[in-house]
């Protein structure tokens, strides 16, 4: 067989992803904090690259606000091929146009603050509130014990978990202190005896009981209840109790009363809730009757390239030493001029998609959430002339700090579902909210079922499934009807 070797002429098309495309679509999807961090690191690995100090800032005279925002709009990203001119009659030497590079995202460091908006409270943040374990420990410190007891002690309070409750055995620590498990027992009944009470319990049942002996007056059928009819405590089958029990109703719901302001988490309210404050990317005011979107650029870095490699470019004298040093700032410089441009086009696409979801969303910033329309991904992508997935990345951990409140920008994104009037779509959220709405204003005493509330939207024009109802209701975690029924 013989093979014969031959040219042909193929045209296809290939999605290349260039190093610059790489890092603009992962700057895209980062939060801020994010975004900082990397700026800092950054900076901490290219030396060329550095931060504007306040005091060295220009603020452009005479340049309104709609200046600044119309070169927002028609800023074009500049190739870097150009980045490097070549200069010279053939002899090599390579001169930087440093003018032609970035030395700061200047429309895009647009800061807005309300001037009767106040800054962070930082005194919220530093406080420390005591934990579980140094409010117990600090009881335990009263106690008449011996040393062996104090060690059982501490490891009683050292194996409770965020709730309260003992995650170890008696005799597990017994056996870890070389105590007879009697002293462990005897200690551990002190330590439930502490505040909060219920605290140091092995399982709800003994948490529940402590509780209810604490309170002094005792009650016999309130620890049967607790002992023996926790399920049906639970499913409120009150009328199950009083058939078991052979009491009246009024006794069972006596003792239901003294039982629901128990605390089933006494540990809980120690819990350390750590403050995490959100910092908007984006504020939306109204100014008349429009509504304007200006980035929030405060406390992130401002770049530049810096001019002392510029005077080392200058003085280099053509050795292979000088060679070296000028093809490594040439390549920091690029990485520095990629890093620039991709911030500012970041930036240009958040406010491009704000821009987009705030004329979309009109009249959910005027009248209220009863009037957020639906809106998919599609919708914006077409309106910005973006791709879906971009639009996805710009959307995700990005804020909207607007007059309506703090919103993530992807709250406006949601199914639509249609009304029996044939009007145009509901928003789900606002259905969400419309089911919480006649859920809050329903008898306690007789909480509607989801058949029922599905007839009451259908009043609204709003037509919607049992499961549809059904489904949002466990979105919102909000109890079935049967456990929402309240007897007092």
């Amino acid at each position: 067989m013989a093979f014969e070797l031959k040219q042909t002429l193929k045209l296809s098309q290939q999605l290349i992803m260039t190093p610059q495309l790489q890092q603009a679509i992962k700057l895209l999807q980062l939060s801020r904090l994010e975004m900082v961090d990397m700026i800092n690191q950054e900076m901490e690995e290219n030396p060329l690259l550095e931060e504007i100090s306040g005091s060295e800032e220009i603020v452009e005279e005479g340049l309104s606000e709609s200046d600044t925002l119309r070169t927002l709009e028609t800023e074009e990203i500049k190739s870097v091929d150009h980045a490097v001119e070549v200069t010279g009659e053939g002899d090599g030497r390579e001169d930087f146009d440093w003018n032609s590079y970035l030395e700061d995202y200047g429309p895009m460091g647009v800061t807005y603050q309300r001037a009767d908006e106040e800054g962070t409270s930082w005194d919220n943040l530093l406080t420390r509130t005591p934990s579980l374990t140094d409010h117990l420990m600090w009881q335990l410190k009263f106690l008449p014990l011996s040393g062996a007891e104090m060690l059982v002690g501490e490891q009683i309070i050292c194996n409770l978990d965020q709730n309260g409750y003992l995650q170890t055995t008696v005799e597990e620590i017994a056996g870890q202190e070389h105590v007879e498990t009697n002293v462990v027992e005897s200690v551990l009944e002190e330590v439930q005896s502490f505040d909060p009470p219920g605290i140091a319990a092995r399982d709800l049942t003994e948490c529940l009981l402590i509780q209810a002996r604490l309170l002094g007056d005792a009650n016999p059928l309130v620890e049967k209840i607790i002992r023996d009819h926790l399920k049906d405590l639970e499913t409120k089958n009150y009328t199950q109790i009083t058939r078991k029990l052979k009491v009246t109703i009024d006794d069972v719901l006596q003792a239901v009363m003294v039982i629901s302001n128990m605390d089933p988490k006494p540990g809980s309210i120690y819990q350390e809730e750590k403050v995490q404050t959100i910092i908007p990317d984006v504020f939306v005011y109204k100014s008349g009757d429009e509504y304007k979107v200006i980035l929030n650029d405060d406390g992130m870095p401002r770049l530049r390239i810096s001019n002392f490699y510029k005077e080392i470019m200058a003085g280099a004298d053509g050795s292979k030493e000088a060679d070296t040093g000028k093809k490594y700032i040439k390549e920091r410089v690029q990485s520095a001029t990629w890093l620039i441009k991709s911030i500012q086009q970041r930036q240009k696409t958040i406010y491009r998609v704000t821009e987009s979801i705030v004329n979309y969303q009109r009249n959910f910033f005027d009248k209220g959430i009863n009037y957020l329309r639906p809106l998919v991904l599609r919708d914006i992508a077409m309106d910005v002339e973006m791709h879906e997935s971009t639009i996805s990345r710009v959307v995700t951990n990005k804020y909207m700090q607007s007059p309506a409140g703090l919103f993530e920008l992807k709250y406006f994104f949601s199914s639509g579902i249609s009304k029996n009037d044939g009007g145009e779509n509901i928003a789900s959220k606002s259905v969400k909210e419309e089911i919480k709405k006649v859920i809050s204003e329903e008898d306690h005493k007789k909480p509607l079922s989801d058949s029922e509330i599905v007839e009451l939207l259908a009043l609204s024009g709003i037509n919607i499934a049992r499961r549809t109802v059904a489904k949002y209701r466990e979105m919102m975690h909000i109890l079935p009807s049967s456990r929402r029924k309240k007897y007092f």
